[in-house]
């Protein structure tokens, strides 16, 4: 058995019990979640899993890191996330010559008015797809900071909100690296997840092959949420309990983290945050008002395995990050009892 997969043991007092409201507005979470869902998989088949990671993103206030081999859909899952709400979006194709202000905006000088104005880039949508976003320069990819920690862009010393819900999806190829630009640590830490998108399982191949006449899946997902959705589902995924015990084990992963002798830069306080908001918003989609271990050790790989960064000797040795977190799973055993 992994040690993901371990058993919960629930010992001494069970988790408080939710009130009526609470109990009320999980289920509608559940059903919301799962609607969302099925929708998506209409355009992105046999990714269910994947499908809901990117969810627990968007409703966790979090940005998502898609990397895969090309043709593997990974931007038909970022269109598809975009379409399946009524919010708006954008899609920036990263390259060599992009400047920063295609991405924010820029502002310009009206000579009928005698004014400047801010025109508005592409950044302020809801959803904004980063397509190949390791191609752009260093000061490009630097542009998305700001916005991705804090919700806002300064642009000549004017600061602009961008719409709530916001989320960026970014994608990459981790194959062809020639002319490539490696995102560094501070932007790869504002990602809340990194999924991978493997290749397809035969029934998923042969059902896409038998619909060959549809050429654009992502088309075909209708919205089933709108942006006050979202903002509900957020609400209530704060509202989940979440047992100090599950709270000392974040902190104990983390602490963990930065002793492994393979890496030079272990877990950061945001990403012990990204673990309990990610936990609560994956619990809720399970119709629960607490979370339990499952929900910690579930979301495990997509959470840390961008953010360990191995040392020099480790890269050389062949160490994969996946490993790496499998042991720190085991290293440090999940609660079997509350606090």
């Amino acid at each position: 058995m992994s040690p993901h997969e371990q058993p919960v043991v629930t010992g001494g007092a069970a988790p408080r019990a939710a009130g009526p409201d609470v109990r009320t507005g999980i289920e509608d979470y559940r059903v919301a979640f799962e609607r969302m869902s099925a929708a998506m998989e209409t355009a992105v088949l046999g990714k269910r899993h994947q499908l809901q990671l990117a969810l627990t993103c968007l409703i966790a206030d979090g940005h998502l890191l898609l990397e895969g081999f090309p043709g593997t859909g990974k931007t038909m899952l970022a269109r598809a996330l975009a379409n399946v709400t009524t919010c708006t979006h954008a899609r920036i194709q990263f390259t060599p010559d992009l400047l920063p202000s295609d991405v924010t905006g820029v502002t310009v000088y009206d000579q009928h008015r005698g004014t400047f104005e801010f025109h508005r880039g592409p950044v302020f949508h809801h959803l904004v797809l980063a397509d190949e976003i390791n191609r752009a320069s260093p000061k490009t990819q630097s542009a998305l900071l700001e916005v991705m920690e804090e919700g806002h862009v300064t642009v000549d010393g004017t600061t602009y909100d961008v719409p709530q819900p916001f989320m960026v999806i970014a994608t990459q190829n981790p194959v062809e690296q020639a002319g490539t630009y490696r995102l560094p640590e501070a932007q790869l830490d504002r990602f809340l997840m990194k999924v991978s998108l493997g290749y397809p399982d035969a029934q998923a191949t042969e059902e896409m092959l038998l619909r060959s006449d549809l050429r654009d899946r992502a088309r075909m997902v209708s919205p089933v949420a709108t942006a006050a959705t979202i903002a509900q589902m957020r609400g209530v995924a704060d509202r989940v309990h979440v047992d100090r015990a599950l709270i000392s084990y974040v902190r104990r992963l983390a602490e963990h983290s930065r002793t492994l002798p393979e890496v030079r830069l272990g877990l950061s306080a945001r990403a012990c945050l990204a673990f309990v908001r990610s936990a609560k918003a994956w619990a809720a989609a399970r119709g629960r008002g607490h979370v339990v271990p499952e929900d910690i050790l579930g979301l495990a790989h997509p959470i840390l395995c961008h953010r360990l960064l191995l040392t020099p000797e480790a890269q050389f040795g062949g160490v994969e990050v996946d490993d790496l977190v499998d042991r720190l799973l085991a290293a440090v055993p999940a609660p079997t009892d509350r606090a």
